[in-house]
């Protein structure tokens, strides 16, 4: 029997793996962070046999709420993933399986990989109103990417959409990943009628390193881009720092930063009604743009999410909030579960890829109903 994490975004480290009953393993914490949640493994081991696999420590995790009622995905094929019987106790969570192959990958949620990415990136560039830019590099040296979708001109909306701050959250690019397929889909109503009205400006990942990294929350020097936002810089957080220049020479009208949360098992966004300077247009946006999301998919809700901010009490470190304030425009935290989505649960996947990417498509779909107002 062998447990290894050797590969693209893997986490684990393994303290014991000789009796399948009682495999005894840990997370490693992202690099100079406390943050620690995501992993990501392969078994390899004699099929068709009872394992239990405990994944200890993790009442000190990031979250320890979000392993209640929590149950792990795993593959044989790394295409198709389906949840395991799992359960929380006492600091730590037990994953039970019966590998029909000898080898079978666990992890977090469906992990979307830097070499999926860079296909994403560059089957987009294919199409002819694509264009790819290269803002800049990470501290890893890998291509901070924003992809112009549309021609701009000024009487054109510049709409952006950024994905993935948080690595760990790898539903946000299987979104972005529906959102692009039918952004870029010439036969789509909804993408005609949106790119002769705006132009879009999506980055699919915000922090490449991190997610090969393995990490749940940071870049490569630990640190969470979410909380950059007023003050980025290329010494610790250049991608938010790229990002953030690049919007300064296009504008923004609308921006969506795509996000998934460990502890509540719903579809839900996250406004700036604490900026300063919101006002009753942001609030007639926002209504207006859930009011559509509610009306074409029975995936999202708005009864349940976080706590509306006070007024002129928002966070403007976090990416949202700080793009509502500097360009006065609709801005949404977009966040999915990591668990089922409780009000439409499937039993064998949860909340998955596949439903992520279709949540993209919606809310594409959505945009629709607010381009009209944007400016």
């Amino acid at each position: 029997m062998k447990i290894s994490s050797q590969f693209d975004s893997g986490n684990i480290v393994v303290k014991a793996a000789q009796n399948p009953l009682d495999i005894q393993l840990e997370i490693q914490k992202d690099h100079e962070s406390d943050f620690f949640q995501w992993f990501h493994f392969r078994l390899e081991t004699q099929q068709d046999q009872l394992h239990k696999i405990n994944i200890s420590n993790l009442e000190n995790s990031a979250y320890p709420e979000g392993w209640d009622n929590y149950q792990a995905v795993a593959s044989y094929d790394r295409q198709t993933w389906f949840r395991l019987p799992t359960s929380y106790e006492n600091g730590t969570l037990t994953i039970e399986c019966e590998p029909e192959c000898s080898h079978l990958y666990i992890a977090y949620f469906a992990p979307y990989s830097y070499e999926r990415h860079l296909d994403l990136v560059y089957w987009a560039q294919g199409h002819e109103i694509c264009e790819i830019e290269t803002l800049g590099q990470t501290l890893d040296n890998r291509d901070m990417t924003v992809l112009r979708i549309g021609e701009p001109a000024e009487d054109k909306k510049n709409i952006w959409i950024t994905a993935r701050q948080h690595p760990g959250e790898t539903m946000a690019e299987w979104f972005a990943e529906g959102l692009l397929h039918k952004l870029l889909d010439d036969e789509d109503s909804h993408a005609a009628a949106l790119l002769s009205k705006a132009v879009f400006y999506i980055v699919p990942n915000m922090n490449p390193d991190g997610s090969v990294r393995g990490h749940l929350r940071t870049n490569a020097k630990g640190v969470n881009l979410n909380r950059e936002w007023q003050t980025p810089t290329m010494e610790n957080s250049p991608e938010v720092f790229l990002v953030r220049e690049k919007m300064f020479s296009t504008g923004v009208d609308m921006f969506l930063d795509i996000h998934g949360d460990e502890a509540l098992p719903y579809n839900f966004v996250a406004g700036s009604e604490g900026i300063p300077s919101y006002d009753d247009k942001m609030k007639s946006l926002e209504e207006s743009f859930k009011s559509a999301l509610l009306t074409i998919t029975p995936e999202f809700q708005d009864e349940f999410g976080y706590d509306k901010d006070e007024p002129g009490k928002a966070n403007l470190t976090v990416g949202s909030c700080w793009v509502a304030e500097e360009f006065k425009c609709l801005s949404y935290t977009i966040e999915m579960p990591f668990k089922d989505n409780i009000n439409l649960p499937d039993a064998d996947y949860g909340w998955s890829d596949r439903r992520s990417y279709s949540f993209g498509q919606d809310t594409l779909a959505a945009i629709v109903n607010v381009v009209d107002e944007l400016r």
